[in-house]
């Protein structure tokens, strides 16, 4: 069980209880790995479910999830200049803008208006270079942050 566990049914009940727009919970091991479906309504650039593995750490909530889109039910990863091919997301918020009053639904949010305000088809500058040699976790990268404005 996770040391934290508490915490996570906390998160786990706001998250069903929210009924965020757009988000749905897919499944659920132990709280330790969920998924999530995505929608962005009315998006030119998303019409299509997409989907998002959060895998809990052993030390969260000190530590971020470790978050990345997956194919899954023949979903594409968004294309997203914040958004890698391989489903790794460059967002400062699973990085060193995290902080233990963070949660796993203002991971959701953040990346859902990360989608809503995008209108640029693109990946990001260093795609295919960075696919090339990136680890299974996005948590064991150091991104290069090329513009917050996107």
């Amino acid at each position: 069980m996770h040391p934290y566990h508490k915490r996570l049914a906390k998160e786990y009940q706001a998250i069903t209880k929210a009924n965020l727009p757009g988000v749905e919970l897919v499944s659920s091991e132990e709280l330790q790995s969920l998924l999530f479906k995505i929608h962005i309504d009315n998006h030119k650039l998303y019409p299509d479910d997409y989907y998002l593995q959060v895998t809990i750490t052993d030390d969260y909530p000190v530590d971020s999830p470790s978050v990345v889109f997956v194919n899954y039910a023949s979903s594409p990863i968004p294309l997203h200049p914040h958004i890698y091919s391989n489903g790794h997301i460059c967002l400062n918020l699973l990085g060193e803008d995290w902080t233990p009053a963070c949660s796993i639904e203002s991971i959701l949010l953040s990346i859902q208006s990360m989608l809503h305000s995008n209108e640029l088809a693109e990946r990001p500058p260093d795609d295919t270079q960075y696919t090339k040699s990136a680890p299974k976790d996005p948590k064991r990268t150091t991104f290069v942050y090329h513009d917050d404005n996107v």
